[in-house]
């Protein structure tokens, strides 16, 4: 059988990493030095894809066709022309970050700050700006988050319905397009942002959704890490319900959907909302396995004195079968369970800060 591989992007390079006899050891570093902002593991035509933020020096993309072994520099996604009259809520027409990444039926989707969503046919060679989302009316109210600027940190296509997408903003809510990027609807109803003034609370377009997350063989299940707490969806977005029953904190960045459950899903909580670092200094994941109504709070493996780790949006991963996890911090620390979280192991690495996780 295949070794299990992992790839972790950090504020200093791209880390591949295989599992051996239940142990995880690094195996190929790109990139060291540089900031990847983003990976996306092998799609299936074989290439995968690699993001860099390298700030002064801009934007890049890379691909590989060998799994990591070598990269070439891809096109990156280029904004038109800002029109005269521009920038609605003082938002350039650049590129600052490819924030997430994802790949399906033959279509390969970027999500940029400063809220762009970008599309390729041909693997990353030319990109197209989806043009009818980034004109959407609605565009006028979002706004940044955790960056100055809006951002797509979420994309969710469906897995069986060709044309069919989801993204989530930080901060501009959730929408969706079932006719090929056409035409885009708001998708938040029923979430709520505590932050903003009563009459604008359930406001869809100033809503905060910190990650969004879709069950690959129940599609019409989708989770969502919100800056205001945690909400589920069982009709596919078309609402929402908030999650209540949640011990520790329903504060957090990161969510990963079972693939194959729909009522079973991982939060990493945290203190709301300024602190952001565990709360009481334990490391903790959150699992339910009934649709939200319940949880177990998952401990053993991980400190639980003086732990300061935030997890990102993209820092924690399941892979196809639901059983094997990794979940890696700020601080450049990797866990691993290979039994849906019930334990925990450190991986002996001390990485740089940690961007994302994808399991392969």
């Amino acid at each position: 059988m295949e070794p299990q591989r992992a790839w972790v992007a950090t504020r200093k390079g791209l880390f591949e990493l295989r599992q051996r006899a239940g142990v995880w050891a690094v195996e190929r570093i790109s990139f060291l030095g540089e900031p990847v902002s983003m990976v996306l593991p092998p799609t299936g035509g074989g290439r995968m894809f690699a993001a860099l933020n390298l700030g002064h020096f801009g934007v890049k993309l890379h691909g590989s066709d060998d799994s990591g072994v070598t990269w070439s520099e891809l096109t990156t996604p280029v904004y038109p022309p800002q029109p005269e009259g521009e920038p609605v809520a003082g938002v350039a027409w650049k590129l600052l970050q490819i924030w997430s990444m994802e790949a399906a039926h033959g279509t390969l989707w970027a999500g940029t700050l400063p809220g762009g969503l970008f599309r390729s046919a041909d693997a990353g060679q030319s990109w197209q700006l989806v043009e009818p989302l980034w004109n959407h009316p609605a565009r006028a109210d979002w706004c940044g988050g955790g960056y100055d600027v809006p951002g797509i940190h979420s994309i969710c296509p469906h897995p069986t319905r060709v044309g069919e997408v989801l993204v989530g903003l930080s901060v501009g809510g959730v929408l969706a397009s079932t006719d090929n990027a056409a035409t885009w609807a708001t998708r938040a109803q029923g979430m709520r942002a505590t932050y903003m003034p009563p009459e604008r609370q359930f406001d869809p377009n100033v809503q905060d959704p910190h990650a969004i997350v879709r069950c690959a063989a129940q599609p019409d299940a989708l989770w969502c890490q919100h800056h205001a707490g945690m909400w589920r969806s069982t009709d596919n977005a078309a609402s929402w319900q908030e999650l209540t029953d949640v011990p520790v904190s329903n504060f957090g960045f990161a969510v990963a959907a079972h693939p194959g459950r729909g009522d079973t899903a991982w939060f990493v909580p945290g203190v709301a909302d300024q602190m952001r670092v565990p709360v009481d200094g334990a490391m903790v994941v959150n699992r339910t396995h009934d649709g939200g109504r319940s949880f177990e709070t998952l401990r053993n493996g991980l400190p639980q004195r003086h732990c300061y780790d935030l997890v990102y949006r993209h820092g924690l991963a399941v892979d196809d079968a639901g059983r094997q996890l990794l979940m890696g911090s700020t601080t450049g620390n990797l866990w691993g369970s290979d039994d849906a979280g019930d334990h925990w192991a450190a991986v002996d690495v001390h990485l740089p800060p940690i961007y994302a996780v994808r399991l392969g």
